[in-house]
């Protein structure tokens, strides 16, 4: 079957008898639509509401001692960790790094495996995402079927992008690392760290810079990081990118002025073409120019 280990991802717990309260009021998701089959997309922010770290929250049964994991860049972990111990005060939680016995493998195609294989659920941003699991590290070889670069090929086609690889962390707010369109912000729960601006973001409808998917021209991609510009101006920067297909981050009303005006929009000085894909909602760059309204929200 087609699925990956995902040695990048990492793992941490966050257990005890305060620990869904605990993280409720910390994080962008909902831990009310968390449930033992279903996981849910969300992040911690910055008191100023920028993305610190993103995650996929699963919930652990009551025989493995409960709590919560969450999936996280690898190499972010134990800031993680650290990060929520900060919170913590009088709170009834232990928080624990468990990358180390721990790993998250993914697949897509096939149906998802049984629940004795660990942790396991749909993936919650996008459903042709596929399925996605924390499973006991000494186990991951099993599911390691395809190279991880498979699975990110699959990702950055669909246009999805994800923390530390297509955005810097401490420096994105949820908008624009397309977390209102991937259900990992929950706009009807109660205040967590950063809540006030991403709520007003989306009432104001404020978020002028966007991910967005794009194709280049003769099946290369830039390299992350690298300028994007339209003409003389400079619209934003590259994510990651693979097989011709990429994610970059651009201002949408400049993107919009440069097609208005017949400029060709450029990556890394490569030609490249916007694609909408069918599951974002806001107005994309070429739809405002010609009154249209394409996707859903």
């Amino acid at each position: 079957m087609p699925s990956v280990h995902l040695a990048d991802r990492g793992v941490v717990r966050v257990s005890g008898e305060d620990a869904k309260t605990f993280l409720d009021n910390l994080i962008t998701c909902d831990l009310g639509r968390v449930s033992l089959h279903t996981a849910r997309f969300g992040a911690l922010l910055t008191p100023q509401g920028k993305i610190l770290f993103d995650f996929i929250v699963f919930q652990a049964p009551d025989e493995i001692g409960g709590g919560y994991y969450l999936d996280v860049l690898k190499v972010f972990a134990p800031d993680l960790a650290k990060r929520l111990g900060f919170y913590k005060l009088r709170a009834k939680v232990t928080v624990e790094d468990m990358s180390d016995a721990m790993a998250v493998v993914a697949g897509w195609v096939d149906p998802k495996p049984d629940d004795e294989v660990g942790l396991v659920s749909e993936d919650p941003r996008l459903p042709e995402l596929g399925w996605r699991a924390i499973i006991a590290a000494q186990d991951a070889a099993e599911f390691a079927g395809e190279e991880a670069q498979h699975y990110h090929v699959r990702r950055i086609a669909l246009g999805v992008p994800e923390g530390g690889r297509d955005f810097l962390f401490g420096d994105a707010f949820p908008h624009e690392a397309l977390m209102d369109q991937l259900h990992g912000v929950d706009f009807d729960k109660g205040c967590y760290v950063g809540q006030e601006v991403v709520s007003r973001m989306q009432h104001r409808g404020t978020a002028r810079t966007r991910i967005v998917p794009a194709v280049y021209e003769g099946g290369f991609a830039a390299d992350v990081g690298v300028e994007v510009t339209a003409g003389d101006k400079a619209l934003g920067t590259t994510g990651t990118g693979i097989n011709g297909r990429g994610l970059i981050m651009i201002r949408l009303d400049r993107a919009t002025d440069a097609l208005a005006a017949g400029h060709v929009i450029r990556a890394g000085g490569i030609p490249v073409t916007l694609e909408k894909p069918s599951w974002i909602g806001f107005p994309f760059p070429g739809e405002v120019a010609t009154g249209t309204e394409a996707g859903h929200g």
